[in-house]
């Protein structure tokens, strides 16, 4: 009796059916292959919010052709009454919650994440300790890749317990923050004056966002921070180091003398 309600549940397949679902998952796994391809080439030649819209389309579109391919093929294989329904999807989230929690609870988070969009293509976030790009939003883990160029994959499931920082948030603008340890004897507005020079003259900096100097006095001598756009994100780490570079020559010009900082005092660097 059980295995005659069992296979109540299928339908008699016939050829045509077979070479229809072998069709729609061709097709499906075609376009989510071209899109992976098109899209990121097609981001490749635009710039600021209309990259990051086109890197963003990726995932949503791989999760409507999965689900526009399973409300075909289901009809065709499955007796699609109610009572089967139940029976089928009851089994399933059974099995699915003894033998695949974690694994299910990642794809579950990676849906949320297409709508929420805690993290985009293109954006600069950092998970855990690991900062890096996303390159790719897949149905179980985001792919980052660090300024080391390593490929970190993530599973989303960190979205329900983990803290996820977000450098730019979608959008074109990063913020950069060089910092300088300078020895308390100095002239405090000509240092300021004199960092905000060397931002503004980076080939870099992004114009119509603000520089700011941020000026903090410390035991061992006076930590200023300064905050400026690169004009991408990716170009963060050359202008952070164009700064640097420039900020010390300058600072050695007018005989500005640096603070030796003691192991107790040294200021953990954040990428």
């Amino acid at each position: 009796m059980e295995t005659d309600k069992i296979i109540g549940l299928f339908k008699t397949v016939t050829s045509d059916a077979v070479i229809e679902i072998a069709v729609v998952i061709a097709v499906s796994v075609g376009i989510i292959w071209l899109s992976q391809r098109l899209f990121p080439w097609l981001a490749e030649h635009l710039h600021g919010k209309q990259r990051l819209f086109v890197l963003a389309m990726i995932p949503t579109l791989r999760v409507v052709v999965f689900v526009l391919a399973t409300i075909w093929i289901v009809p065709m294989v499955i007796e699609t009454t109610m009572q089967n329904m139940i029976a089928i999807l009851g089994a399933a989230g059974l099995a699915i919650g003894f033998a695949m929690k974690d694994y299910v609870s990642s794809l579950i988070a990676g849906i949320v994440a297409v709508y929420e969009l805690p993290y985009r293509p293109g954006d600069w976030i950092e998970v855990d300790g690991t900062y890096g790009e996303v390159k790719h939003i897949g149905m179980r883990a985001v792919e980052l890749v660090t300024p080391d160029d390593t490929v970190v994959f993530v599973p989303h499931l960190k979205l329900w317990d983990g803290l996820i920082h977000n450098a730019n948030n979608g959008g074109p603008s990063l913020m950069c923050v060089t910092s300088f340890y300078l020895a308390a004897d100095h002239d405090a507005h000509q240092v300021k004056q004199l960092l905000e020079d060397v931002a503004l003259t980076s080939p870099y900096v992004q114009l119509k966002q603000p520089i700011t100097v941020v000026i903090s006095e410390q035991p061992w001598g006076t930590h200023y921070r300064l905050k400026a756009y690169p004009i991408d994100p990716r170009q963060q780490f050359q202008f952070m180091t164009d700064l640097t570079a420039r900020g010390k020559a300058c600072l050695r010009a007018i005989n500005v003398k640096f603070a030796n900082l003691s192991p107790e005092h040294a200021v953990p660097v954040t990428p």
